[in-house]
């Protein structure tokens, strides 16, 4: 369990890069028109992208938590995932793939250090 922070973060980054290969790759078409029916239900388009968000979230804990068998976990990687996207697309308009996963990887592995110690 010492380095249970290392492989959660680990963990989070595959669900994120599985996350977009699923639903730009496999479920393309049906993920467009998704984003179409929410767009016309949702009064702008930051509310759609916060939808957007909200969904990634959801699909990280199901991951983590299917993965590690804890609920905690799941609930704490995805809502962790989901506060440095919302902050970093919000204050990082310019970033490259490595910085992006980069401070991920970074700011998620604090957080479960914090948590669950070295």
């Amino acid at each position: 369990m010492e380095l249970i922070w290392f492989y959660i973060a680990i963990i989070l980054a595959l669900s994120d890069i599985l996350h977009g290969k699923l639903m730009w790759n496999v479920f393309n078409d049906p993920y467009v028109l998704f984003a179409g029916f929410v767009n016309e239900i949702v009064s702008s388009p930051v509310h759609g992208w916060i939808i957007h968000e909200i969904l990634e979230a959801i699909f990280n804990i199901v991951v983590l938590s299917i993965i590690f068998l804890s609920l905690e976990i799941g609930i704490l990687g995805g809502l962790v995932h989901l506060c440095i996207d919302i902050t970093h697309t919000l204050f990082m308009k310019n970033k490259n793939p490595i910085v992006h996963r980069a401070l991920h990887f970074a700011i998620e592995s604090i957080f479960f250090i914090l948590i669950y110690g070295f």
